[in-house]
Parts: structure tokens; sequence; C-alpha cells
């Protein structure tokens, strides 16, 4: 059972970064006619579709690259909990991103690093709603190994959307808060 849990998550994951790879090859060409269409636009109706598409599409190969290990590591801790809990947490951190950006952004956006933020975050404090040491302590090694992303949340780069990071942060942290396990079916749900 666990094991095939491992497999479902690793393939999951694979599977996901895979996807976001083939329209990245697909769309390569096209960029500059599908960016403004399928990207988000701030505060334009003609825009508000990107909440959507815009986490597929990506600038550049570094770009890509950038998102795809931590996606690859974050999905698959999240799927380790279910396909069901990944697609709440997933959608949750993808439309907080979007409706984020598309509020308050400051340009044309792409790229799936507000749903990496949300799912990082999500694995940071879900633990802490769900009382559970062992996620606790997988926060606290996946804050040392990937905190340094947590610059990000702030306007420190041009052409980075911060705004994406912060609200996809904050929907892996409503999602945390959404789907928390209330501790007295915990207890029922023990032998």
């Amino acid at each position: 059972m666990a094991s095939s849990r491992v497999r479902t998550a690793l393939t999951g994951s694979l599977l996901f970064a895979a996807a976001l790879w083939a329209v990245y090859l697909l769309t390569f060409l096209i960029k500059p006619i599908v960016f403004p269409l399928l990207g988000i636009l701030p505060r334009q109706l003609e825009g508000l579709d990107g909440v959507v598409f815009a986490p597929l599409l990506h600038a550049g190969t570094s770009h890509l690259l950038g998102n795809t290990l931590p996606l690859i590591v974050f999905s698959f801790l999240t799927l380790l909990e279910g396909v069901r809990r990944f697609a709440s947490v997933l959608a949750i951190s993808w439309l907080c991103s979007g409706i984020g950006v598309w509020l308050f952004g400051a340009g044309l956006t792409v790229g799936v690093s507000g749903v990496v933020f949300g799912l990082f975050a999500y694995l940071i404090v879900r633990g802490f709603y769900n009382r559970n040491v062992a996620q606790i302590l997988l926060s606290g090694v996946l804050f040392l190994i990937y905190g340094s992303i947590l610059w990000g949340l702030f306007p420190t780069s041009w052409g980075i959307s911060w705004q994406a990071h912060l609200f996809g942060a904050a929907g892996g942290v409503l999602a945390a808060v959404v789907l928390r396990r209330d501790a007295s079916t915990q207890r029922r749900a023990l032998p």
C-alpha cells in the first residue's frame, strides 16, 4: 500500500512537470502570440483567463528549469497525502496566485512559480494545523533546504512576479487551514 502511494506520487509529480515542459515546447515559437492571449493581464478583462492558463506558460528555459525541481519535490510530498488532497491544494494555490496577480500585478505574468509557492507554504504550515509532529519535522527540513525561496515574496527583481509568489503562498496557507484534519476525528480513527 505505501509503495503504491509513493509510486503514484512520483508518477503524478513527474507527469505534472512533463506536461509543463510539453506546453513549453509546443508554445516556444508562438510565445509572442500566446502570452498576451493566455497570460495574466492585471485588471484587464481579457487577461482574466490567464488565471487558469498562465501557470502552464513559461518565458524561457531557465524560467521553467527554476520551477521544475521544487515543483516535482513539493508535488510529490503533497501527493503522498492522496490525489484528492493534492488537487485541492493545487486548485486553491493556483486560483489564489492567479487572482492575486490579476488584482495587484504589475504586468503580463506567466509561470507556475505561484503554484510552487503555494505547495511549499502548504507543506510548511500543514503540520501545525494538523498537530502532526512528523509533518512539522518535514516542514523544518523543507525550510532548511528551500527556505531561501521565500525571498521571492518580496519585490526584489524586475520581471519576477512577487505577487504570484505572495498570493500563491497565501493560497497554500489557506489550503492548510481548509484541509486541516480535525483532532477529534484523528483520535477516533486511531485503533
